[in-house]
């Protein structure tokens, strides 16, 4: 893989990193989660990127 393929896969990578981070970040600041405890969600997350955090955002996430 040569420099310029890696430099098109940057701003990917950089998406989602922060896309991640941003879910984490309002993991942690609900007070509620639903379907699994906190810790799951952010396994989920981490693990499984970016579809686990688009699970947590439309499933886990307690809507006020």
């Amino acid at each position: 893989m040569g420099k310029g393929e890696v430099a098109a896969f940057a701003p990917l990578v950089l998406i989602a990193v922060v896309f991640v981070a941003g879910c984490l970040i309002d993991l942690v600041r609900r007070p509620r989660v639903r379907h699994m405890p906190k810790w799951a969600w952010a396994l989920v997350c981490v693990a499984s990127i970016p579809l686990g955090g688009v699970l947590y955002l439309l499933v886990g996430r307690e809507h006020s």
